[in-house]
């Protein structure tokens, strides 16, 4: 079996989440996709775009990977035509996190207008400044507190970071895991049947 994924650090997180969950090993083709590529473009009004699936929808529609991992979050709605989710994982924590870097927090690096209200009700007086790249680039930029998703946290072992979670609503399916497959193939039915032995995944579609 040959598996699609985007080759962040986040993503290589995930991959081997899906691994010993299902244990299950698989061969495992890593892709920059055009959001990993392009730095400069606003993550505002990208939701249930193809942002950061096209390469790996087109690599599984083309047959050269038999499924793709995604944070379900990052999902094209619609899918792509000839595309199924074969499962969402049940996932982690999927609530958002302010990193503190620096007190006080006065400047704040987020790409979520969602999330810059959340962090208005906590700092009114702070300032926003968009950000890009992995989670590891975002951290290190010279802000005093940046918004990340308290699953990447966890998948990358950085929950000892000082933070604190910021209330309200979070981006649906935060935290959760995707695989997706072609229509109509047996790839399907064997990750749910393999599903149905794992606490991590709960949801087929």
């Amino acid at each position: 079996m040959k598996i699609g994924a985007r080759s962040s650090p986040l993503s290589r997180a995930q991959v081997e989440e899906i691994k010993r969950e299902f244990e299950v090993d698989f061969e495992v083709v890593w892709v920059e996709t055009v959001g990993d590529r392009d730095r400069t473009t606003s993550l505002r009004g990208l939701e249930k775009t193809d942002f950061f699936t096209r390469e790996l929808d087109f690599m599984l529609l083309n047959g050269q990977i038999d499924a793709a991992v995604h944070s379900a979050k990052d999902l094209p709605d619609p899918m792509p035509k000839g595309l199924k989710i074969a499962l969402i994982t049940e996932g982690v924590d999927p609530r958002d996190s302010l990193v503190i870097k620096n007190e006080p927090v006065e400047l704040v690096a987020t790409s979520s207008q969602r999330r810059e209200d959340a962090v208005k009700i906590l700092f009114p007086n702070c300032r926003f400044v968009d950000i890009r790249g992995t989670i590891g680039e975002r951290l290190e930029k010279d802000v005093d507190g940046v918004v990340i998703a308290e699953a990447a946290l966890i998948r990358l072992k950085l929950t000892h970071l000082k933070r604190i979670f910021l209330p309200g609503s979070t981006t649906p399916m935060q935290g959760k895991l995707a695989i997706v497959c072609r229509e109509n193939e047996n790839i399907i039915s064997w990750f749910r049947s393999k599903a149905f032995c794992s606490p991590l995944s709960s949801h087929s579609y």
